[in-house]
């Protein structure tokens, strides 16, 4: 299964499992639910932040955050 980090820009993929507990604390309250469409905007270079579409807003994920969150992308 592939990672958010690893997710190409302007795909649109579901949000999986996320593996790391108080990170998924933190975006179950922004509102990042498995089975949410997710779309990675903008990405740093250097293994920066990445600028992702969830919920209808735009949201900063730090890259090592990125990396413990699952993604399952459409038609596959």
């Amino acid at each position: 299964m592939r990672n958010l980090s690893q997710l190409p820009l302007f795909v649109k993929a579901k949000i999986g499992k996320i593996n790391d507990q108080d990170l998924e604390q933190k975006l179950l309250e922004m509102g990042c639910t498995p089975d949410e469409e997710i779309t990675v905007i903008r990405k740093a270079p250097f293994k920066g932040p990445l600028a992702i579409m969830v919920s209808s807003y735009m949201l900063s994920i730090r890259y090592n955050d990125a990396c413990v969150i699952d993604i399952v992308e459409y038609g596959k």
